[in-house]
């Protein structure tokens, strides 16, 4: 697995993208809109701040900040929505001692409005992700995992919408192959689909039935392989067709800013990821204007 570990002692400089022709999907909206997208991935049960001593992250991350932050940014922008693109178990004592429970109440407290599920989030095994799920007051959202004859099944959702001034929103998710890094025996009958035709599928839904302004795909699948055959988010971002934004995990990837990617209709798509263990906030803000559609993002240290 590539992990990219780089942290610049400055939030990066965001990159203004313009979306030519019909822009973001077609958004034909009649008055100036602005939507921020705030996301995390890999957060694996970190709740408090890393000491300041220590070598990778000193003094850097925790909850109380990451809420303090979240909130500044909602009065800032009241047309906000919080994703987290999975991993969310494993990695403190507090996954050991409570199996997930914290993480969970912590989250619906700060109002995540979504996540989709990465391969720790299993450690527990379903019975111990099911157990906990009472606790979260979010959405899970799964396209490719099929949690039929599991205790799961019907607990998901392929993909999500939400409306934030008159904005449609579409979100789906993306999980990775279980086999090889989950035992069986905790994941049970989950069968992985391919995530290439089930992001194509769900996308079109968004677009062409559901009407959505906005498409966004929360992806455990890694940032980068180097295999041709291992699916990745600039893989996927090559092969999608109506997704703006691909909030990623996984291979616990430090972007600055989001990357660019030219879809299969020669279309921008941004691609981002912020690391690991909720040290960095990834922020993306979309403005609509008949004219003109534009996004832009950043990482911010929290």
């Amino acid at each position: 697995m590539k992990r990219r570990t780089f942290i610049k002692n400055t939030a990066a400089t965001s990159g203004l993208l313009t979306l030519g022709g019909l822009g973001l999907n077609g958004c034909t909206t009649p008055s100036k809109k602005h939507i921020t997208i705030l996301h995390t991935n890999d957060v694996h049960s970190h709740i408090d701040t890393f000491p300041k001593d220590h070598a990778n992250f000193p003094g850097l991350g925790g909850l109380a900040r990451r809420a303090g932050l979240v909130e500044r940014i909602r009065k800032e922008n009241p047309n906000t929505l919080l994703f987290d693109a999975g991993d969310i178990f494993q990695g403190t004592p507090y996954f050991n001692f409570y199996g997930g429970e914290l993480e969970f109440k912590l989250m619906s407290m700060l109002n995540y409005d979504g996540a989709t599920i990465g391969n720790h989030d299993f450690d527990n095994g379903i019975d111990g992700l099911l157990a906990q799920m009472p606790h979260a007051n979010f959405d899970f959202i799964s396209a490719n995992y099929d949690f039929t004859n599991t205790p799961l099944q019907g607990l998901t959702k392929p993909y999500q919408i939400y409306i934030k001034d008159g904005i449609k929103i579409g979100v789906y998710g993306l999980g990775i192959e279980l086999n090889g890094l989950v035992s069986k025996q905790l994941y049970q009958e989950t069968k992985y689909l391919d995530p290439y035709e089930l992001a194509v599928e769900t996308e079109q839904q968004l677009k062409l039935t559901e009407q959505c302004h906005l498409i966004i795909c929360l992806s455990h699948l890694g940032y980068e392989y180097a295999s041709i055959n291992k699916p990745d988010d600039l893989k996927l971002a090559k092969k999608t067709k109506y997704t703006d934004l691909i909030i990623g995990g996984h291979t616990h990837t430090f972007l600055e800013k989001p990357t660019i990617i030219s879809n299969a209709n020669d279309r921008d798509v941004l691609v981002n990821q912020v690391g690991c263990f909720g040290v960095h906030l990834g922020r993306i803000d979309f403005n609509f204007d008949t004219e003109k559609n534009t996004a832009s993002g950043y990482s911010i240290k929290v």
